[in-house]
């Protein structure tokens, strides 16, 4: 099969990141907890919302993210299994498409960079399956569209659901 797999909040812990530098940056103690169902930028006063979107254009940003737990381990086995494609809008942020590759080549070093998709739009993906964390993203895929549990998509019902990289072992080794 064909597999391509979004990065932020299904490789990388993006939201995570966002919370901790807005605790940071404000000397603030905002939980995952209470942003359940929101946007980062949602739960925090009006006059902080652009300091999160400013996170997309500090350097380092998308460099130092962790990998979700349990992707690394699962995502080789999957690479042996089937074509994996690491499918990732990068082209809005100055930063994220060099640090996006730099990041891979670190923690995903078994995924060739030609299996790499940084791109604006992904409405170009033909395959079996996208995993993403983005219901915009899934809803133009032509085939298995797979959301990922985030904090913010946790409403989102109309596409089917893994919660963690262990659920989606089990759906796909």
């Amino acid at each position: 099969m064909i597999l391509f797999v979004d990065m932020d909040e299904v490789m990388a812990d993006t939201y995570t990141a966002h919370i901790e530098h807005y605790n940071k940056n404000y000397n603030e103690s905002l939980t995952k907890e209470e942003c359940m169902g929101f946007e980062v930028w949602q739960k925090v006063p009006l006059e902080r919302k652009d300091a999160i979107w400013q996170h997309y254009h500090e350097v380092g940003f998308f460099r130092n993210l962790k990998p979700m737990e349990d992707s690394i381990e699962i995502l080789q086995e999957l690479n042996k299994k089937h074509f994996v494609y690491v499918a990732s809008a990068a082209m809005q942020f100055p930063n994220s498409l060099l640090e996006k590759h730099q990041w891979l080549d670190e923690h995903f070093p078994f995924i060739h960079w030609k299996n790499r998709i940084l791109c604006g739009d992904k409405k170009i993906l033909r395959g079996d399956i996208l995993i993403d964390d983005r219901s915009h993203n899934l809803e133009n895929f032509q085939g298995r569209s797979i959301i990922f549990t985030s904090p913010h998509n946790i409403h989102t019902n109309h596409f089917e659901r893994v919660n963690s990289w262990k659920e989606i072992a089990k759906e796909l080794l």
